[in-house]
Formats: structure tokens, sequence, C-alpha cells
């Protein structure tokens, strides 16, 4: 497994090498931490996938799918997606407001000052620290079921894979890596939920089974589960018998009172660990402004597909065969390799390792390179050298990633040492995190959100969500210990607290005193280089950028309505599913898996297909011949006319069976140049001014851009001169 990290450590390190040489990527501070800015929508989405699929991701839904059935990978799926979708807005909004900013704290301290700044610093550092430690809790724990290596050690050891490419790539890298792992983890899937439905077992024969273990008495139980004629068997300890506050004991039920309740502590939660979570931001940053918006929606709606059909297949699957799996063994993520290993053998193992791995490597890496961010731009810039250039801050960047690298594992150790496992950890999180969430929804969306509501709403939501943890564990147990304060209550209670407590302090103290705040400090925000990849004005245009935030907002919000309110409410009727139900519910899962699995792998690779043609032709030593589908033709002429120069640039552009033409008249006084076009059918086209040297190759393409809506990096334009 770790020989297979190290390869994979090289391997996208040679891909961040040949596109360095190939594609003449320079590797600035700002190209280092921001990925140029023009990551495409496919790329976006594929990267989305990646940071969100977590261990617990694979392994926790399977967890919440053996203790209350069905309708725990539903919740986990739905309560966890729509964060993403809504965080659309928000990555639009930093387009809007902050193009050049770095991290979410850069903007927090413009905006509110430096009490707020190091406030939501503490809350964004406190996040990474609680993903990557869930990440290794969950992935050191399936390394030592799978091959019995001490759990400490495999806590050291897994972060080695993410040093080497995250620091010779920056998030450029992470992003490359973060495809291959969702294209894996994919794969992985719909071999996992073909096997469980189609080809070892059937929708009917699981739903026998299901219904089967519902039925089972205790003493039928101790049957099942004993060893050398004498059982182990413990009520509660394992999944046998029917579920408790579940309707009718099924495990076939929407109806289940523990998975509604897990649902709530799993969409508060999750709110904090994306909208507090700086990779989420830095990829919101390194988007195109074209690109964000759909990235961050397609990214929610294939993600829902991994928890949701990984644990209706082998989550459930665990249940119905009775696999001798302990309560305790479960909330430590352990029913997909124990079920993978019965169903495949050995190959179960390895491929559980491999797709755990990815998951692992992809989100540390993530983590990796925000902590690096907040540390290089928010700590080191801000309070230790504020005359840090480019240069030192790509140094201390790289350091951060080695250093954070190696030291992972120390929190995983800790943890462990406590007693705390990965669910414990993924109950707790939103009780920890939860108030940071509101005020900084609010430092963007709203203009009188101030400095004091938002620190204060912090700091006194977390307060009172840890007491209000600590009272209710101890009022439903008569006892706080580390297994009642893991309780789903105690944690419901806090998580609620946490996000509604800090969201009615900061919008009291609003009201009460309201900012007025005009953004423009956001938009002045500053780069230590001159690196304008990314930053062209016509991709920021107020209209488009309007545009884009109503549409990432009726659909975001549509989508939720429908994930969280709509579909549970259409599945109370069906009560305890029969098997027509069932059947259509598993076909969803299927068909979701396979859809989202060819989308996420297909449309990257499109999108980027000029690139690696790029990459393939240079290593040959050649020159890439234009394709006829990417050409573009025009021819200028000049006209003195004193102190200026007028000029008309005939565009074509030609794709497969169609033809565009038009002619971009432009004009240039003293250096000044102004160009408009009609398109097609006399489209009118946008009007672009701005300094220039003259009419040249960028004008022509500019034009031409506009004509036909296409990206200028995907044309190549040929400019004859007309015989003297």
């Amino acid at each position: 497994r770790f020989g297979f990290g190290a390869f994979f450590s090289v391997f996208t390190t040679l891909l961040v090498y040949l596109d360095k040489v190939y594609n003449k990527t320079t590797h600035t501070s700002e190209f280092f931490n921001t990925a140029g800015r023009n990551i495409k929508t496919g790329l976006t989405a594929s990267v989305i996938v990646s940071q969100w699929t977590w261990a617990a991701t694979l392994l926790q839904s399977s967890n919440v799918a053996w203790s209350y059935g069905v309708s725990g990978p539903f919740w986990y799926a739905s309560g966890a997606t729509i964060q993403v979708l809504l965080f659309g807005v928000l990555a639009i909004e930093v387009k809007r407001r902050a193009r050049t900013a770095h991290t979410v704290t850069e903007m927090v301290l413009v905006r509110w000052g430096k009490a707020a700044h190091l406030t939501f610093l503490f809350f964004c550092f406190l996040t990474n620290i609680i993903v990557t430690s869930m990440l290794l809790l969950g992935g050191a724990a399936t390394v030592n079921a799978l091959t019995g290596m001490n759990i400490n050690l495999a806590s050291f050891l897994i972060p080695w894979g993410v040093i080497a490419y995250t620091a010779a790539g920056g998030l450029k890298a992470t992003f490359m890596a973060s495809y291959i792992h969702t294209a894996i983890i994919m794969l992985v899937l719909v071999i996992c939920v073909y096997t469980v439905y189609v080809k070892s077992y059937s929708t009917d024969s699981i739903y026998d089974m299901l219904q089967q273990v519902a039925s089972y008495s205790t003493d039928a139980c101790e049957l099942i589960f004993q060893e050398s004629g004498k059982t182990f068997f413990e009520k509660g300890s394992y999944s046998c018998g029917p579920v408790v506050d579940n309707e009718k004991g099924s495990y076939l039920t929407m109806m289940s009172l523990g998975g509604l309740k897990f649902g709530i502590i799993n969409i508060v939660g999750n709110f904090g660990t994306v909208f507090v979570d700086q990779s989420y931001w830095q990829s919101a940053i390194a988007a195109k402004p074209a690109s964000t918006h759909k990235g961050y929606l397609l990214g929610g709606l294939v993600w829902f597909a991994i928890p949701f059909a990984l644990a209706t297949s082998l989550g459930l699957a665990g249940v119905a065969l009775q696999l001798p799996i302990s309560a305790s063994e479960a909330a430590a993520g352990l029913v997909p390799p124990a079920v993978a290993t019965h169903l495949f053998g050995s190959g179960g193992s390895v491929m559980m390792a491999v797709m755990l791995f990815m998951a692992i490597v992809s989100t540390g890496s993530a983590e990796s390179i925000a902590v690096s961010s907040l540390v290089a731009y928010d700590i080191y810039r801000t309070y230790i050298n504020p005359e840090a250039d480019g240069r030192r801050i790509l140094l201390v960047s790289k350091v951060v990633i080695v250093v954070f690298g190696l030291s992972m594992g120390v929190l995983s150790v800790l943890l462990h040492a406590m007693g705390l496992n990965l669910g414990w950890v993924y109950m707790f999180m939103g009780t920890a995190i939860g108030s940071a969430v509101v005020p900084l929804w609010n430092m963007l969306m709203w203009k009188d959100a101030n400095a004091v509501g938002a620190i204060a709403g912090a700091w006194g939501g977390l307060v009172l969500a840890l007491i209000t943890w600590i009272v209710v564990a101890q009022a439903q147990s008569g006892e706080i210990t580390v297994d009642t304060l893991g309780k789903l209550e105690p944690n419901l209670a806090g998580n609620l607290v946490a996000i509604v407590s800090s969201g009615l302090i900061h919008v009291v103290c609003s009201l009460a005193r309201p900012q007025n705040y005009d953004f423009k400090s956001m938009g002045d925000i500053k780069m230590l280089e001159d690196d304008q990849s990314g930053l062209a004005e016509e991709d920021y245009s107020e209209k488009f950028l309007a545009e884009a935030k109503a549409w990432v907002t009726k659909w975001g919000l549509a989508f939720t309505i429908i994930m969280v309110i709509i579909w549970p409410l259409l599945s109370v009727p069906a009560g305890v599913f029969g098997k027509g139900y069932w059947s259509m519910w598993v076909c969803i899962s299927i068909a979701w898996s396979f859809i989202a699995t060819f989308v996420i792998i297909w449309l990257p690779l499109y999108e980027s297909r000029d690139t690696f043609l790029n990459i393939f032709y240079s290593m040959l030593g050649q020159q890439r011949p234009a394709a006829a589908a990417d050409v573009v033709k025009g021819e200028k002429s000049k006209v003195d006319t004193g102190a200026a120069e007028a000029s008309k640039a005939e565009c074509s552009f030609h794709r497969a069976a169609s033809e565009f033409s038009a002619i971009a008249e432009c004009s240039f006084h003293e250096g000044v140049s102004e160009f408009s076009a009609v398109g097609p059918e006399r489209r009118p086209v946008r009007t672009s001014r701005g300094r220039t040297h003259g009419f040249s190759h960028g004008v022509l393409m500019s034009c031409c851009k506009y004509i036909v809506g296409s990206s200028p990096q995907s044309v190549e334009a040929t400019l004859r001169q007309p015989a003297a």
C-alpha cells in the first residue's frame, strides 16, 4: 500500500514537471497558491469531489447504514451535499468582491480588522486539524484491520505520499492529483455497487435478508454470533434484531428517529467543514469565473453518489450478511473493508486500501496547501514580514507543507490515545466549528454585518455549544465520559446551538450598529507578483457574475430543498419499503453512481484536451498541427491618419460543419484601443477598451473570442500582412 503511495506521489510530481516544462508554466507564489485562477468546470468539480471525499465519506457513511438502515446513507449524502451546492454562491461572490484574494481570512482582515482576523484564523486552523485528524483516524484503523500494521505507525506513514507533489507543484498539483483520485474512487464505487446488487446478490435477496435480520430475537442473534459454542453477542453491540426507533424495527424505512437526528448533526457539522475550510475558498479562488458556479454544483451532485451508493451497497450488505462487526468496529469505520473482503477476498482488501488511500491523499493534500496559504499570507506576511516578496512567500508555503505533512500523524496519535475514533470526532465537529459559519457567510453576503458581531458570534457560539454539549450529556447519562459525550443527543444539541446562537448574535449586533461596507477594500487586496493569469477584465463583467450568482442560487436552493425536504417527505408514505419501492431506491443509487462516474472522468479530459496534445507534441519535439476546428485567420491593414491609426480585422472561425465570420472594427488612438464587433446574423458583441501597443495578435484573438464565445487559449490565430 505504501509502495503504491510512493509510486503515486512520484507519478503526480512527474505530471507537475511535464506541465512546467512543456506548457511553460511559471511557478510564482501566486500560481502556487491559486493555480492561475483559470481552472475549468470539469476539474473544479473533480477537485470538489476529491476534497469532500474524506475517509469518513467512505467509512462513516457505511457505519450509519449499519446502524440506522437506508436512512443512514441518504442523510449522510444529502446532509453533506447541500453545503457544497450553497457554497457555490460564496464562490461567485469571491469573484465579484475579492478576485485577487488568496485566503478567506485575508477578506476578513480587510473588512473587519485584526481581532476578527485572528478569531477566524483560529477557526480555520481548527477545521484543518479536525479534518486531517479524521482522515488519519479512519485510515490508520483500516490499515491496521487489513494489514495488522500498528495504528500509530500508520498514522505517521500515510501522509508522506502527499508531501512531494504538493510541495513541488502547489495547488495545481493538488488539482491534477485530485482528478486521478476521484477517477479511481468512482471506479471502485461502481464495482462495489454492481457486485452487491447485480453480480453476487440482487435487490430482492438483500431485501429479504434485511427483513429477516430485523425479525431476529435476542436468542436468534446469540446463535448467529457465537464461537466454539459460546455466544459473544451483546444487545446494542451488533446490528442484529430490530432497529431502535425505526418503524417496525426495519432497516428498510426512512421513518428512523436515529437517522433523522444524525441527519441534522450531519447538516450542521458539515456547514462548518465547508464554509470554514480554507481549501474550499482556495478552490473558488482558483476556478475560472465562468466555471466556478457550475463546478461547485456539478461537484456536489457527483459527490452525492459516493456515500449514498457505497453505503447503500456495502453498509447494508454488512447487515444483511450478518458479518461479525461490533459497534466499536463500525464506529472506527471498518464496515466497508469487512464487507469488501468478504465479497472479493484479498482483492477486496486491496480495493478498499487503494480507495481509502485516494481519499486520504487528496483531502490531505488540499488541507496541506490550505494550511500553507494561511501561514504564508495570514501569519508570515501579515504579522512577521509585511515586506515579504513572492519568492519568500513561495518558500514559506513549501516549508509549511513539508512540516505539516510530517506532523499530521501527531494529531491522529493523540486522539487515538484519548480513545476517540472517527465516528466520535465526526459527530463533534459541528460543535467545535459551527459558530464560524454564519459570520463568514455574512462577510460576503451582507454589507451591514459588523466586526463586533462576527467576533462575539464566533466565540460566544462556541462557548454556548460546548456548555450545551456537556450539560445534555450529563442530563442524559448521569455522567460525563468519552462515551456519553459521543452520543447522538449531546452532539445534536451542541451542533444546533453553535450555528443558531452565533447567527443570532451576529445579526443582533449588526442590526444595532450596521457597518454599511462597500466591499472596495476587498477588491484592493494586494498581489505580490504581477501575475494576471485568470484576471482578464472580460471574465469579470458585473452582468455575467450577477447572472452566475442568480443561476447558482436558484439551482443550489432548488437541489437543497429537494434533497433535505421533498425527497424525505416523498418516502414517508412508503413506511417500510416494499420490494418494488426498494428496487427503485437501489436503481437510483446505481444509475446515479454510473452517470456520475462517467461525467467526472470524461469532462476534465475533454476540457483539457489541448493541454494534453501540447505536451504530447512537445515531448516528440514537434509543433502541434492546427486542428480544423480551432483555426482563426485574420487579415490586417493599416491606414495612417496622423496621430491615430485605424485597423480592421476580419475573423473567420470554422468549427466542424459550421462557419462563423464577422467583421471587428478596431481603432487605436495614442495607445488606447477600442474594438467592437458584430457576430453571426448581426448579433451584437461586447465592446472593450484598454491600453495596447498597437493592433496585435491578442486583439485579434479577443475580437474572435467575443464573436464566437470561445476561449482565446483554445484558438490559434494567424495574422497575414497584406502585400506592400
